[in-house]
């Protein structure tokens, strides 16, 4: 099972939309669900606090931990399958974190097995996490040699 663990609301319907066709997409090959956790928009310190407390109340500590950070490793999409297969014979279950609009809190980053980049730019919340759906999508169609990726 895939869970992704975000801070914040989608708003926009066109993120939705995208949202939902992807969960569909990956539901054909494995469990997903997507855990919102409200954003707070406090000073920083109380921000990242407030935010932590409520990642520590989802986040199983079993789970293959794997924090979405712009200072991450960057893997290419066949790299990334390939990782994303061997991990799936050991993890029953592998949670993806995406933090808030001022970042994570470093005692949520230690108890993350893996730090991942997708890339060195900023991007805002509700799109990447269109773009993790579709990368977990193309992993997919990557481990079962499906035509998608190019």
């Amino acid at each position: 099972m895939i869970k992704i663990i975000c801070i914040g609301k989608i708003k926009e319907k066109y993120f939705q939309d995208a949202i939902l066709e992807y969960q569909k997409r990956i539901s054909k090959y494995t469990k997903i669900e997507i855990i919102e956790l409200p954003d707070f928009d406090y000073d920083l310190k109380k921000t990242l606090s407030k935010e932590k407390e409520n990642i520590l109340k989802v986040l199983n500590e079993k789970d293959y931990n794997i924090l979405l950070d712009i200072d991450g490793h960057s893997y290419t999409s066949v790299e990334f399958a390939s990782k994303f297969d061997k991990l799936r014979t050991t993890n029953r279950n592998i949670s993806f974190i995406i933090g808030g609009s001022y970042g994570i809190d470093d005692e949520i980053r230690k108890i993350c097995k893996e730090r991942i980049s997708f890339s060195s730019l900023t991007f805002p919340h509700q799109l990447f996490r269109v773009i993790l759906l579709e990368q977990i999508y193309r992993l997919f169609k990557i481990m079962n040699n499906e035509e998608y990726h190019k």
